[in-house]
This record gives structure tokens, sequence and C-alpha cells, in this order.
């Protein structure tokens, strides 16, 4: 009896050129093998010039492995790298909108942003917007605590992640372009023996 391959989450980190376009193209790529998006993020890297797509999906290894070989064939794709969690440094930002007076009636908030690790980012007569950082578990506690106090919106931004062991792109860019140097000059065997070689 086969074992039963697990699905778990996977943190796909593309690095690109800056093209219009590219997104459609790469969000294809996932539909056509219908994959769900679980996050996606998209920023400068740490090369100039160079963008970083964090996608996040929950699937097997081998449909990852298979996703980011395909990636890879984007003409404007230079380098992709899949991770477990446990291999990447990651964080979401959310953000949460109560009202002010039922918020400062009956809640410390004093209290409730040490136990949860947030700030009041405004704070008007009508309503006060917290914010908070971390895992989805830990800012998904706060939607909890703020819900009986009439949460009015809440929002939260996709993954940033960075890979524990890697020594960034930037460096195996230089390493690959030192590694490559241009080739030499070969010399042309009929250079000088133009009036033999094309003599009728």
């Amino acid at each position: 009896m086969e074992a039963k391959i697990e699905k778990q989450e996977y943190n796909i980190t593309v690095y690109t050129e800056n093209q219009v376009g590219l997104l459609s193209r790469i969000a294809i790529i996932f539909s056509r093998r219908k994959l769900n998006i679980e996050s996606l993020n998209t920023s400068p890297s740490e090369v100039d010039s160079i963008h970083r797509f964090n996608i996040v999906i929950h699937e097997t290894e081998e449909v990852v492995r298979k996703v980011a070989r395909q990636l890879e064939k984007q003409v404007e794709v230079l380098k992709v790298y899949y991770n477990r969690n446990e291999e990447i440094i990651w964080q979401e930002l959310a953000l949460y909108k109560v009202p002010t007076d039922i918020i400062a009636e009956h809640v410390s908030v004093e209290r409730l942003l040490r136990e949860h690790g947030a700030r009041a980012v405004v704070i008007r007569k009508d309503y006060t917007v917290f914010e908070a950082t971390g895992h989805r578990e830990e800012t998904d506690k706060l939607i909890d605590v703020l819900q009986p106090y009439g949460l009015i919106e809440f929002v939260r931004s996709a993954r940033v992640a960075i890979i524990k062991d890697s020594e960034g792109f930037h460096s195996k860019l230089k390493k690959f372009e030192s590694n490559l140097p241009g080739e030499q000059a070969a010399e042309n065997e009929y250079l000088n023996k133009r009036d033999k070689v094309f003599t009728m």
C-alpha cells in the first residue's frame, strides 16, 4: 500500500526582471494546474531592477517542484526557490478597525496591545485602527478578541519571507557572472585564405 503524500504549505520565491504582463503569465501557470494561491506578494529585491515574487501554496513537494520548473521557463524569470515554512522567516501585517468608544469602555487597550504585540496607528473619535505583525495564527487571535467589540474592518497583507539558509540572490548572481566569462575570440581559419576559399 502506497504511503499518502502529505500536502503542506510551501513558499515559492521567484526572482524576475520587472516586466509588464509577467504577473498574469505567472498566475496562468497556477490556474492551469488548478492550484490555489494562498498569498502573493511582489516587491523590489536586494538586486537593483530585479523583482521578487513571494507565493504561498498548499501542495505536495512534487507538485511544487514541477511548478518551480515551469516558472523558470519564463524568459524574464531568473531563479525560483521553494521552501517549507520552517526554512524561512516570514511575517504578515494586519490592520483592525474598531469603534473607539466601545473599545475604550470595555477593554484595557494598553493590555490588549501588549498581549498581542499590536500598536494603535490611528485613533479618531469614531474608530481606532490597530496594527499587528506575525504569523497568521497570531494575527487571527486578535480578530477573535476584537470581534465582540464590533470589529468594523479587517485586512491582512500577503506574506513577506526571507530564506534562512541563503546568501541572497545578489551573491549568486555575482558568482554566476564570474563563472561565465565572455567567449574568447576564435581565430577564423579562413581569414587569410580569401582567394583560395572563394575562387570559382
